[in-house]
């Protein structure tokens, strides 16, 4: 078993013991990883990037990943295909001979 199988079947069985998929449809997930999403920006927000408090950063970072493991359980992914695909796909849009030490957009190179 993969540790991202793990992962995603350790937080479907904290959801599943509060019975707590009745509230988590796509939209209200996708609601609440933008959420904290905020609440971890808010943790830069008036400060530079190395005065964020790290546990903070963490534990922000974590509730992030929560619901967009749920999210992709609701959808029927698999994390680490969807991400290699992606990655596959940046790789076409952003060749390192291009995009190496620019953050211009694909459309920019």
């Amino acid at each position: 078993m993969s540790e991202i199988k793990k992962i995603t079947d350790a937080i479907i069985k904290f959801r599943d013991d509060r019975d707590w998929e009745q509230f988590h449809n796509s939209k209200d997930l996708a609601v609440a990883l933008n959420i904290e999403a905020g609440e971890l920006l808010e943790l830069f927000l008036w400060r530079g990037a190395e005065e964020a408090e790290p546990e903070k950063v963490k534990e922000e970072l974590a509730d992030v990943f929560n619901y967009a493991f749920l999210i992709a359980e609701k959808y029927g992914f698999d994390i680490e295909q969807i991400i290699l695909e992606k990655l596959k796909t940046n790789a076409t849009k952003y060749p390192s001979d291009k995009a190496k030490g620019t953050a211009k957009k694909y459309t920019e190179l």
